[in-house]
């Protein structure tokens, strides 16, 4: 072998083996998925709801771990614009968006009259605070799940207003497979056990399933 072809199998040999070990690498790399549940209900049908789509996202990959933020019985103000000093609960729940950042983030509200409710519009406006100097959470898979006292009692409606705050983090919009092509949408019809609700909970699964996926997608990629 002359020194030419000596040197170009070097470098071919050398190149192998760092993708080897990046892929070795994002095999054992953790994706953190974040779920939070902006009902002001503590431990109801939001973050039962939330839990299950975490739970389904965990069994996707062993590599996939998972933390639920309920935001139940928090004190959580609105932005009021400009540089907000605002000290309550939002400073407990900030590092679980930012250090370290997620992989993927799973966000449930409740419908109240076919809106988000107000503490998850509160908890949306003040994660401005991770768009400057730059969008933390850009690219960040992020799927959406409501639950509402009708059928169609506005889920939809909740879905793509929250899609659309979190587009302005440029975040990675994900929604489930068939029926759940925008988020999960879930009835609560039976006394607070929305577990019976068995369409709403196939679909909040098929969302934890995807987030989780797009997560191990973009961690696989990045390595």
């Amino acid at each position: 072998m002359n020194r030419r072809k000596f040197v170009a199998t070097s470098i071919a040999a050398g190149a192998a083996t760092i993708a080897s070990s990046a892929a070795r690498a994002a095999e054992k790399r953790t994706v953190r998925i974040v779920g939070v549940s902006c009902s002001p209900r503590k431990g109801k049908t939001t973050a039962t709801a939330v839990g299950i789509a975490l739970e389904a996202a965990k069994a996707v990959d062993s590599r996939v771990k998972t933390a639920l933020v309920d935001l139940g019985g928090m004190e959580i103000s609105g932005s009021s614009g400009g540089a907000n000093t605002t000290k309550d609960d939002f400073d407990k729940v900030l590092p679980m968006f930012a250090n370290p950042i997620p992989d993927g983030i799973i966000i449930g509200s409740p419908s109240y009259f076919r809106s988000m409710s107000a503490l998850c519009k509160a908890f949306l406006e003040r994660l401005a605070v991770l768009r400057k100097p730059r969008l933390i959470l850009a690219d960040v898979p992020t799927g959406v799940l409501a639950v509402g006292a009708y059928r169609n009692g506005g889920q939809e409606l909740v879905i793509e207003q929250i899609q659309s705050i979190m587009l302005c983090h440029e975040v990675m919009i994900v929604g489930g497979k068939p029926g759940a092509h925008q988020g999960a949408t879930l009835w609560n019809a039976y006394d607070d056990d929305i577990t019976k609700d068995e369409f709403g909970m196939a679909t909040a699964k098929q969302l934890g399933i995807r987030v989780a996926e797009a997560a191990l997608r973009l961690t696989a990629a990045k390595a």
